[in-house]
């Protein structure tokens, strides 16, 4: 079968070739690949910018749907032909006591498809059968495969940050992450949300007001911390989601959130501070991270997803078979698109 391979460090390492498929255990099943979204993490591990260690040679791809093709003999509760979506972390020490508060996604242990393990960019991905959740009939699979980012934005804004219905949120960053945490935002009852990016982001500004925003922020360089202080009392934000990850937008979200505010911080980014975080103390903010995702979140995500509740259309602008990965990343990396789906 053909995989899309990610098979050294440097820049524009990825290739399709010609592997095996995989071999599975008693607990896994064989995963046909219908649908494989395209993550900002794929495009990092594409230029070789990535902050995170890489088993290569690897397949990318962690956001996936797909059907039960064979089943493990230990695996209960599907069947061959099942339509299911997976869950991202792949492998999972036996002893971890965070998997036993259910919290396995924070163990430093894990390893995830598309960097640990062998990923979904395939026809075919092994997967534990402890990682799948069913994808009812009425949700399409392309879709479906945005599960994942999905889950990540709920966990960060639903799960981790704190909003009361008339909330005034503020998302740094206009990517596939910060979109999607502005939308959960507006559903768990923000009463303004803001979006801020910069002047290249122009297009995916529209789309945050397509979505959700009742004001975007950065597509003609505005100055975001004086429209803030600008803005209803003046205080400033009661939650600042931070989806873009620079230290700039860390510095700016201390700027813009309100005293006794809280901040998330959800994008990643090497780069070191070089800024006080005396704001921090002066406005005793609550800033926190929020990494990733657990069985429940998945389970509230596939419901909403399947009602409809989340609104994916401004968002998902390409279906591409695999051979097209080339223009879908590159598409993807100069922000003609927000999410680009390949179909093995």
């Amino acid at each position: 079968m053909l995989g899309l391979v990610n098979y050294a460090k440097e820049p524009h390492s990825v290739e399709l070739r010609e592997i095996p498929v995989p071999d599975f255990g008693e607990d896994d099943v064989l995963l046909k690949v219908h649908s494989v979204s395209i993550c900002g993490s794929d495009l990092h591990q594409y230029m070789g910018k990535q902050s995170w260690k890489v088993n290569y040679p690897v397949v990318l791809g962690h956001e996936f749907a797909g059907s039960v093709a064979k089943l493990g003999k230990r695996v209960t509760g599907f069947k061959e032909g099942d339509r299911v979506v997976s869950e991202t972390a792949a492998v999972l020490p036996p002893d971890s006591a965070y998997m036993r508060r259910g919290l396995y996604n924070l163990d430093p242990r894990r390893l995830g498809f598309g960097y640990g393990v062998d990923g979904a960019m395939a026809s075919f991905v092994k997967v534990p059968a402890r990682c799948l959740h069913r994808v009812p009939d009425t949700l399409a699979l392309e879709k479906a495969a945005l599960t994942e980012p999905c889950c990540v934005a709920y966990n960060a804004v639903c799960v981790n940050s704190h909003i009361r219905p008339g909330d005034t949120v503020a998302v740094l960053g206009p990517g596939p992450i910060g979109l999607l945490c502005a939308a959960m935002a507006r559903m768990a009852g923000a009463g303004h949300v803001i979006v801020i990016g910069i002047p290249a982001d122009a297009h995916r500004l529209e789309v945050a007001r397509q979505l959700c925003a009742d004001t975007t922020l950065g597509a003609q360089g505005e100055d975001a911390a004086a429209w803030v202080r600008n803005f209803g009392d003046g205080y400033g934000c009661d939650l600042v989601v931070d989806a873009a990850g620079v230290s700039a937008t860390l510095k700016l979200a201390l700027d813009i959130v309100r005293p006794a505010g809280q901040i998330t911080k959800v994008g990643w980014g090497p780069q070191p501070l070089g800024f006080s975080l005396d704001p921090l103390v002066q406005k005793a903010v609550t800033l926190q991270g929020s990494f990733s995702h657990n069985w429940p979140v998945w389970e509230k995500v596939i419901t909403l997803l399947a009602a409809g509740k989340i609104d994916l259309q401004p968002i998902l602008n390409l279906v591409a078979p695999l051979a097209g990965w080339r223009d879908a990343f590159e598409q993807m990396h100069s922000g003609a698109i927000v999410k680009g789906v390949l179909q093995p």
